[in-house]
């Protein structure tokens, strides 16, 4: 039976479209975002262009904004035939891939975009690096070289909080990251207050958990998600994009006092740029490898770029 099945031909459950046919989606929708805007959503290590917002992000927020009104009206329909009263359901959307693959711009553009249409005014955003164990913990587990692996997280915190949030609870606490100082903030929390959308962005949101043999229920992170996105590059780019950003912040937030990555800032250029590829290689190409790139598949939507950050193909899910 095995031999049958792979010898048969199995169709792939993505649309792909170019880059220029995924363009022609936008329609008439009006680029919300001025220059200023885009210049406080994108981070240094990764540009993003006003161009690459109307070509790739409007057709992604135009889809995504039907996609939350008919959920919205499918909640409200089943509200009625129930005979319920509870509260809005967030619709929730997951953004994963490997690091220095450009999350945190995407997350930002599409929140930013997303707050513009009028059926989802409150668009909050939360990354998983708040979820991640204290350093001590790391250190006292001996994983602290495995942070970002999904044993490096606080998987019961991250779905608590998911659970509360998709129940619609009011004023929902997520921990908050460093990135400064490598780690978690002590005593601080961000509050999600019952939002139209909450984006959540991370490494690994759409790993599954370890299944158990006795049969318990154990949720996936992803089981909360509506939509899902994962960022795509070639190792190389990826590596490439990497240790660029470290030479940058070599130059900039390294040389703060409070830097857990002070130790980097006074590196001449080949020691840095040694450093910063044997950090890819030793920690984010295994975990990249082991644990985000076998999770691409069960994305509903993959954006991949080509060199200088551009999305060159997106491939949507088939509903």
């Amino acid at each position: 039976m095995d031999q049958i099945v792979s010898r048969a031909k199995v169709e792939s459950p993505y649309r792909r479209f170019t880059r220029e046919e995924w363009a022609q989606l936008r329609a008439d929708t009006q680029l919300t975002l001025t220059i200023d805007d885009l210049r406080k959503l994108q981070s240094t290590h990764d540009p993003i262009s006003l161009d690459e917002v109307v070509a790739i992000y409007l057709p992604l927020s135009r889809l995504l904004a039907l996609y939350v009104a008919a959920t919205q009206g499918l909640f409200k329909a089943t509200q009625r035939f129930l005979g319920a009263t509870d509260g809005k359901v967030p619709y929730i959307i997951g953004i994963a891939g490997s690091v220095a693959a450009g999350k945190s711009t995407t997350a930002r553009v599409l929140q930013a975009l997303l707050t513009r249409w009028p059926n989802t005014p409150k668009v909050d955003l939360v990354t998983t690096d708040g979820f991640l164990q204290p350093n001590a913990e790391l250190i006292r587990q001996g994983i602290m070289d495995r942070k970002g692996f999904p044993e490096s997280y606080d998987g019961s915190a991250l779905i608590r909080f998911l659970s509360g949030v998709k129940a619609g609870q009011h004023n929902v606490a997520a921990p908050v990251y460093s990135h400064l100082t490598y780690d978690i903030v002590p005593g601080e929390t961000i509050l999600v207050d019952r939002p139209d959308i909450l984006v959540v962005e991370g490494i690994n949101v759409l790993a599954p958990n370890r299944l158990v043999r006795d049969g318990k229920e154990i949720p996936f992170v992803s089981d909360f998600f509506d939509f899902s996105i994962f960022l795509h590059a070639d190792d190389a780019l990826l590596e490439q994009w990497y240790i660029d950003r470290f030479m940058r912040l070599r130059d900039t937030a390294f040389r703060d006092p409070r830097s857990y990555f002070r130790q980097y800032a006074d590196l001449d250029d080949e020691e840095a740029e040694a450093t910063a590829r044997s950090i890819w290689m030793r920690i984010n190409l295994v975990n990249l490898h082991e644990n985000i790139l076998p999770t691409r598949p069960r994305a509903d939507l993959q954006l991949t770029k080509g060199a200088s950050h551009r999305i060159e193909e997106v491939a949507l899910r088939k509903l």
